[in-house]
């Protein structure tokens, strides 16, 4: 079970954080990986270590924000594979503001590289999933797309991850109809270049270990078992499913 040898799975923010950290969970597997983001050099370090675990793996430098960028990136893919089995959508960025003093640049900043891209990467990708009649759509969300928090401002953040949630409820129930499934993984306080600063605070710290029940951050790789259940074949019947996975913040 969970046997991903042979299926091609693309992996996009996969240059750092949980985009790396799935992308090695899926390598363990046997997949075949396309990893994508801006930084391509570190895509070179990242394909390197993942060939030595003895899988196939296409590094491409890739802006989510682009649609003709992701729309070409696409192409190539189909070019080299023939297909894409499993699409993980896990770039993102925000700027960090409240509804009060939020800016429009970092509202429509936030909204592209967590939402609009999303879209983009999804319509790119899904097309190809199509022609094969076989897919797995798994959008990196987020615990604050499902509740507030008091802890810090950053309400476009909260908006486009609530943005994704639904969006794969929708894209779930629209490309059924072509054996493809669409699920949302939704991280609780993982460290990453985007959160480290504010997770390594006493005052953050302090607030995790009274609002997450287990306790603690996430730790590297808690991400991977969710991923590759969502990316199995065995999987076929989970579609539209929003799954928290953020040591039961969401659950209290």
């Amino acid at each position: 079970m969970f046997d991903l040898t042979g299926r091609v799975v693309v992996v996009s923010g996969a240059s750092s954080g949980l985009g790396a950290q799935m992308a090695r969970g899926y390598a363990k597997q046997g997949a075949t990986l396309v990893i994508l983001a801006r930084r391509l050099e570190r895509l070179e370090s990242l394909a390197k270590e993942l060939r030595e675990m003895g899988v196939k793996c296409l590094p491409l430098k890739c802006d989510v924000t682009d649609s003709k960028m992701v729309d070409e990136v696409a192409l190539t893919v189909e070019k080299e594979f023939g297909k894409v089995d499993v699409l993980v959508n896990c770039a993102g960025s925000a700027k960090n503001a409240g509804v009060l003093a939020m800016t429009n640049e970092e509202w429509d900043f936030t909204m592209s590289a967590d939402l609009t891209s999303v879209f983009y990467v999804t319509r790119a990708f899904a097309n190809i999933m199509k022609k094969n009649n076989y897919g797995r759509i798994i959008n990196i969300a987020s615990m604050y797309g499902l509740v507030g928090n008091p802890a810090i401002d950053t309400v476009a953040y909260h908006a486009s991850k609530g943005g994704v949630v639904n969006f794969t409820r929708a894209v779930a129930a629209e490309l059924a109809k072509y054996n493809i499934t669409c699920n949302a993984i939704c991280p609780g306080y993982f460290a990453t270049e985007l959160t480290v600063d504010t997770l390594n605070t006493e005052m953050f710290t302090n607030y995790m270990k009274a609002t997450v029940p287990v306790g603690r951050y996430g730790r590297e790789g808690e991400l991977n078992s969710a991923a590759i259940f969502l990316a199995a074949d065995e999987s076929s019947y989970v579609t539209g499913v929003i799954l928290p996975v953020d040591g039961g913040y969401t659950a209290i």
